[in-house]
């Protein structure tokens, strides 16, 4: 059920507990989750954290801490399966859900003991009501009654043939029938789009407003979880837009808050501000050019990969009146007379070369006097560290790693996650030049395909679901830039790569088409287990996306062909 009270239902029921928090591998979770262990730690409530990255890892950690925990919190999982058919709990045990995944399950929203959602309502959310799914099974009860009762009759006596009691039985199931097809419609049209809501760091954020133990900090991380949602592409942009407006309110209390401290102008003072920023991707911490290169936005409209695209940015440059000497050298590093109006002349340029959205609303942080960064220099950085292929390290010990960049005591991790953004973002930026210049995305009829093979530059960065779903939206991006072919341009992307070349499986996204308007609803999920199903591939659907899935590498033709047929 929904909770509509989060400081009395949750908070004040949690508090004098144990609590298991099961937290999702994404940006969102890690902020959501830093904002939790702050008010648990001013409360001094005790809790065990468990990072998951899919739902087997979900039911192994519920199976491990059944035993202690009566309580468990889940972040960004659980909502959109039925959780208790799943976990099979005890019925002492109660979950509390916060969750962007939708569509909801409905056997969720309706348990009202042991399954609590954390979720805000006034998301389009559209559940079914309860009684169009759920019907009380009295009446064919009654049915069976009336024939045992026939049954012990006298035999003497000639049973007399109710004819209307036959008609009344065939009228009920004839209505029954009738209700069950109307109610597989209407889940069928419910549970057809995967898509997200708003976001688990701001719910939590909320909450400590709520508590009045809201801190910078704890502001600082919900910006991050709702950019996290826009870098992603996971929200549209009016979503975003209305989301930025919350944030802004808060960050302005904040700010007038402190201005009567000292703290301010402190070493070690922290200041959150509202700017409308550039689109270039860590342009702060690497050099104007390369970042120019390696920006989503940047890189489409020029199109980098082609010889025209190179010249185009060298024209752009000079527009600009930029000397390449400047641009090429680390951002700190230029004069302060060009980085004083740098955002408003690259404006002015970007008009003329059709980037009318070069600038976006964003917030960035001063820690101290000297470093500052934007959110989505945060979360590319997060994101770097938590599905970092560097060393032989374990999802756990990214996990640590990635929560740990989060805080303003660790900057040095934080800059070591920068450096490991900018090799994932060259990366995406050569994988995308070469699929698109040796022509490897094929149009399938209902959807394009593209498959990285094994022995691609840098296939084992896109072995992970996060680094894989961005190189898939980069390359959609950029395809449609490319292409002249205008039903192309209307079709959604399926993107495969291999995940583990011993166990001989490939890692699957399907994302929905490009376009400024798009809901960014997904219907791959469901294809791609009726695909699944029909022609019996060996797939693993783990991810806590449905659209993300694991597959045998000798069934991915079959598997392809019943998706085109699918539909087609």
């Amino acid at each position: 059920m929904f909770i509509t009270d989060i400081r009395k239902e949750f908070y004040e029921v949690v508090a004098n507990q144990r609590v298991a928090l099961l937290v999702a591998s994404d940006i969102d979770a890690l902020c959501a989750c830093k904002i939790l262990q702050a008010l648990f730690h001013c409360d001094q409530v005790q809790y065990t954290l468990v990072p998951v990255t899919g739902w087997q890892d979900l039911g192994t950690a519920f199976l491990e801490h059944k035993e202690q925990f009566k309580y468990f919190v889940l972040i960004n999982c659980g909502a959109n399966v039925d959780l208790l058919e799943m976990l099979q709990p005890d019925d002492d045990a109660v979950f509390f859900i916060c969750d962007t995944h939708r569509p909801v399950d409905v056997i969720n929203v309706y348990n009202d003991t042991q399954i609590k959602l954390l979720i805000k309502q006034d998301d389009d959310l559209g559940v079914p009501s309860y009684d169009d799914i759920f019907r009380d099974e009295e009446e064919e009860g009654d049915d069976s009654g009336n024939e045992s009762d026939e049954g012990t009759e006298p035999s003497g006596k000639r049973r007399r043939f109710d004819e209307g009691a036959v008609e009344r039985r065939i009228e009920r199931q004839r209505a029954k029938r009738e209700w069950e097809a109307r109610r597989r419609e209407i889940l069928f049209d419910y549970e057809q789009y995967e898509y997200h809501g708003t976001s688990a760091a701001m719910m939590f954020f909320e909450l400590a407003w709520v508590l009045t133990k809201d801190t910078k900090d704890m502001l600082w991380w919900a910006v991050i979880g709702l950019t996290d949602q826009s870098v992603n592409d996971k929200i549209t942009h009016m979503k975003y837009i209305t989301d930025i407006a919350t944030m802004q309110r808060h960050v302005s209390r904040h700010n007038h808050r402190n201005e009567d401290e000292e703290n301010s102008l402190s070493i070690d003072c922290m200041r959150i501000s509202f700017e409308y920023d550039l689109r270039l991707t860590l342009y702060q911490h690497w050099s104007l050019y390369e970042s120019i290169c390696n920006s989503c936005y940047t890189s489409c409209n020029f199109k980098l990969w082609t010889l025209n695209g190179q010249k185009k940015l060298q024209e752009f440059l000079a527009d600009m009146g930029l000397p390449l000497k400047q641009v090429r050298q680390k951002f700190n590093s230029m004069d302060m007379s060009i980085k004083e109006n740098l955002r408003d002349v690259i404006e002015e340029s970007s008009n003329k070369y059709g980037m009318k959205d070069i600038r976006i609303q964003t917030f960035g942080v001063h820690f101290g006097f000297k470093n500052r960064f934007l959110a989505s220099d945060m979360v590319h950085a997060t994101a770097a560290l938590l599905e970092s292929t560097e060393k032989d390290e374990t999802d756990g010990d990214n996990f640590i790693k990635a929560l740990d960049s989060l805080s303003r005591s660790n900057l040095d991790r934080l800059n070591s996650g920068i450096d490991l953004a900018k090799k994932k973002l060259m990366a995406i930026q050569q994988t995308v030049a070469s699929c698109i210049c040796t022509n490897l995305i094929l149009s399938q009829g209902p959807f394009l395909y593209c498959y990285l093979m094994e022995g691609t530059p840098d296939v084992k960065v896109f072995s992970k679901p996060m680094a894989l779903t961005l190189l898939s939206k980069y390359l959609l991006k950029a395809f449609v830039h490319s292409t002249r072919n205008k039903r192309c341009k209307l079709l959604p992307l399926i993107m495969a790569a291999p995940k583990d070349v011993e166990k001989g499986t490939v890692i699957v996204v399907g994302i929905p088409p490009e376009s400024e308007t798009s809901d960014k609803k997904n219907f791959f999920g469901r294809a791609f287990e009726k695909a699944a199903e029909s022609t019996s591939s060996r797939t693993l659907h783990d991810h806590f996306d449905s659209s993300i899935i694991e597959l045998k590498m000798e069934d991915r033709s079959k598997f392809l062909d019943a998706l085109i047929t699918l539909l087609s």
